[in-house]
């Protein structure tokens, strides 16, 4: 098999998409583009498509697998990689996924074929980035579902494609102004932004991605959260406390907590579970709550040996002498955001000095207010 590398490039914005693939097409000799397309999964296939700059090489269909377009493409994907590398005529293979297919799970089966991603990319279009976060309508509603069992929003689809990505193509866009663009820069500060008329797209996708890493980054209790920022008309405001959430409280004042922003993440805790890290991830008015394990402050020491370093790094960064990397880490980012408001509703929500000093026991008697979020 050839040195193939392979660069993902995906996103729901896919006029930007489509002219991210094309310049990368244009500028490295030897270049291909495997396109799956998920629209005709209504009808039982996934019809997938292989071009280069001056056309179309052939095109071929996918069956569906278990009723899922998704699935098939998974399926497909690295065999068509794989004739691609033994052809031995590929330098580079681009990927271009299908709309709402996100670049994780993809990066993650290229890579568990024995195939070597170099880079991923997310193209986005700066104009777009708020009426895409604030679009709460499901997949299937927009016709963008990959497989009917689909729940995800286009919101919550539309933030993981760009978090996850440390490379953004963005279009040179007329209707995007200065908010849009810091919009962009603080959704995700430690992205590389490069334009796709005028920037260096072949580079970032031979540059290399450690796929490991990527996981890491996504996960509530590693992910490094943007910081504080105010800049045209945008700000990102964090939220860190140590003191637990009054699950009631907190309950109460979730639609107004979850529509302050057009984007908030990041890890909280519950007094009537003080052992477990939560994650809070909000986009398009909806809010997605669910267990990401225990805080390592609830594990024996022998359990730490056998978590990432990563893992282990980020909570000694963040530890507290009585409540280890138990916290509140919350970061809500959005255009006219009301910081003041925000912070009062925030802090309304902990348990009160009372509460807070009757202990752990105490907190587990309290309401279970969550249970039917986290499906218990």
């Amino acid at each position: 098999m050839s040195d193939l590398s392979v660069v993902i490039v995906g996103g729901l914005h896919s006029d930007a998409r489509k002219a991210a693939v094309a310049r990368l097409l244009a500028d490295v000799p030897g270049s291909v583009a495997l396109h799956h397309d998920l629209t005709t999964a209504a009808a039982g296939t996934v019809v997938r498509t292989v071009r280069d700059a001056d056309g179309v090489r052939y095109a071929g269909e996918a069956p569906l697998v278990n009723d899922c377009a998704c699935c098939a493409l998974r399926e497909d994907l690295v065999p068509e990689l794989r004739r691609l590398a033994d052809a031995g005529d590929t330098r580079l293979a681009v990927v271009e996924l299908w709309d709402s297919v996100e670049p994780k799970a993809m990066a993650e089966v290229v890579t568990a074929g024995g195939l070597t991603v170099t880079g991923v990319l997310t193209a986005v279009d700066p104009a777009l980035l708020l009426p895409y976060l604030g679009n709460g309508d499901d997949l299937a509603e927009a016709g963008l579902a990959a497989a009917a069992t689909d729940q995800r929003t286009v919101a919550d689809t539309f933030a993981r494609q760009l978090e996850y990505a440390p490379v953004l193509a963005v279009a040179d866009s007329e209707e995007a102004d200065d908010e849009d663009r810091e919009l962009l820069a603080q959704l995700h500060p430690t992205a590389r932004r490069i334009p796709i008329g005028h920037g260096d797209l072949a580079g970032a996708a031979l540059a290399g991605f450690d796929v490991e890493a990527a996981a890491a980054a996504q996960h509530p209790a590693c992910a490094l959260l943007p910081a504080e920022a105010d800049a045209h008309g945008v700000t990102t405001f964090v939220w860190h406390r140590r003191r637990p959430f009054h699950p009631e409280r907190l309950y109460q004042a979730l639609e107004d907590l979850t529509c302050a922003a057009a984007r908030s993440r990041g890890r909280f805790w519950l007094a009537d579970r003080p052992d477990t890290l939560l994650h809070w991830d909000a986009a398009g008015g909806a809010l997605c709550v669910e267990s990401a394990g225990p805080w390592l402050a609830s594990l024996p020491d022998a359990a730490w040996e056998m978590l990432p370093p990563i893992r282990r790094a980020a909570a000694a960064l963040d530890w507290h002498p009585e409540h280890g990397d138990c916290c509140q880490h919350l970061v809500f980012t959005s255009p006219g955001l009301d910081r003041d408001n925000l912070r009062r509703l925030l802090e309304s929500c902990l348990l009160t000095d009372a509460e807070y000093a009757a202990g752990r026991d105490a907190w587990k008697l309290l309401p279970p207010a969550f249970d039917t979020l986290l499906e218990v």
